[in-house]
C-alpha cells in the first residue's frame, strides 16, 4: 500500500547496533510503554542492540519510536515504514537475547568492525567490477526467488552457517583465497553489518555492504538500471516484493514459512495452509491434522469477515 493512500495500521521495521549492557532493564518498561500504546510485533534487545518490527495505530508507533529515540545511544536510529488494512501482528513481544541477529562468533562487534557502506545508486558500480567478489549472506530459500547478476550464494540455511562458509572458501581454491575485496549484501541491512565485521575480524581489509539493504536498493534504484535479478523475500504478509517494492508474485507455506512461486502452488504438492513441494513429505500427520483443522477456522474467519489470530506472518 503506497504513501498517498494509507492503510489505518502502520509498520515499523527497526535495528541498531549499539552497546547496550543495561539491555536486560531496558525490557519491562519499554513493554509496558509499547501496551500502553497499543502496539503490536516483535523486539530483541541484546547487549549488541535492538532489532524487531512493530505495528498499531501511526501515532502508538511514532511514540514508541519516540522514546526509542530519547535514549541518546538511540538517537540516529533508522527505521522502514509500511501500510496495512489489517493488524499484521496479534502480541506484543520484548525479548532479551545474546545477539540481535544471531551468528554465533564471540567478539564480533558491528558497532567497531564494520565494512564501508555502499550507498543503492553507486552499488552496480562496485559489484560490476570484476575484482570484487558479491556474496549474499541471506538464507538459501530467500536467494532461490531473487539475488544480484553474479552474487555467490553461500546455500546457508541459516545465518549463523555463515561463518563455517567463511572459513571454508577462505582456503587455498575457495573463492575467498587471497582476501579479494568483498561487497556482501541483505535483506535490510543488519545481516550485512555483521556479515562484514566477520570478515575484518578474519583478516579482510576491503569489504562493503549495501547500506540499507536490498530493500533500499528496490526503493531507489530504477527498474532499468536495477541489476536484480527476481523478487526480495520479506519477513511480513507481503512475502516478497519487486522493483519500487510492489507487491510480489510469491506466497507463503504456512507450515515451513518459505515463499512459494505460482508453479510450487499448482503442484499437486501443495495443500493450502498445510503442507508445500518443500515439506510435504517433513510435516507429519498430527501437524497436517491440526493444520487442517487451523485452516478450516481461518477460512470460516474470513467468510464471516473477522480476523484470524494466526493468520498473518509472525516476524522471524
Amino acid at each position: 500500500m503506497s504513501q498517498s493512500t494509507p492503510g489505518r495500521f502502520l509498520t515499523a521495521a527497526l535495528y541498531k547496533f549499539v552497546d547496550l549492557p543495561d539491555f536486560a532493564a531496558l525490557r519491562g518498561p519499554l513493554l509496558d510503554f509499547c501496551v500502553a500504546q497499543r502496539v503490536k510485533g516483535t523486539l530483541l534487545l541484546a547487549e549488541e542492540g535492538i532489532n524487531g518490527t512493530i505495528a498499531g495505530p501511526p501515532e502508538g508507533v511514532r511514540a514508541v519510536l519516540s522514546r526509542l529515540r530519547a535514549d541518546t545511544r538511540m538517537a540516529d536510529l533508522t527505521h522502514k515504514e509500511s501500510w496495512t488494512d489489517a493488524p499484521p501482528f496479534y502480541r506484543m513481544k520484548v525479548r532479551l537475547k545474546r545477539e540481535i541477529v544471531t551468528l554465533g562468533v564471540p567478539g564480533i562487534a558491528p558497532t567497531r568492525m564494520a565494512g564501508t557502506y555502499v550507498k543503492p545508486e553507486d552499488w552496480n558500480r562496485l559489484i560490476e567490477d570484476p575484482d570484487v567478489v558479491v556474496v549474499d549472506v541471506r538464507n538459501d530459500y530467500e536467494v532461490a526467488i531473487g539475488s544480484f547478476q553474479g552474487a555467490i550464494d553461500p546455500l546457508t540455511r541459516s545465518f549463523s552457517e555463515l561463518p563455517q562458509w567463511v572459513e571454508r572458501e577462505s582456503a587455498p581454491g575457495g573463492r575467498l583465497a587471497g582476501k579479494p575485496r568483498v561487497a556482501m549484501f541483505c535483506t535490510g541491512g543488519i545481516r550485512c553489518e555483521k556479515s562484514t565485521a566477520l570478515l575484518r575480524a578474519r583478516g579482510f581489509d576491503e569489504v562493503y555492504h549495501l547500506e540499507g539493504g536490498i530493500l533500499k536498493y528496490l526503493e531507489t534504484v530504477p527498474a532499468e538500471q536495477s541489476r536484480w535479478q527476481g523478487e526480495c523475500f520479506v519477513f511480513d504478509e507481503r512475502v516478497a516484493v519487486g522493483p519500487g517494492l510492489a507487491p510480489g508474485s510469491h506466497e507463503l507455506c504456512r507450515s515451513c514459512r518459505r515463499p512459494l512461486s505460482q508453479k510450487d502452488i499448482a503442484s499437486a504438492l501443495f495443500v493450502r495452509g498445510v503442507s508445500c513441494p518443500h515439506c510435504h513429505d517433513r510435516t507429519d500427520e498430527a501437524r497436517k491434522r491440526n493444520l487442517m483443522e487451523r485452516q478450516r477456522q481461518v477460512e470460516l474467519a474470513r467468510q464471516r469477515q473477522q480476523a484470524h489470530i494466526g493468520a498473518k506472518m509472525m516476524p522471524r
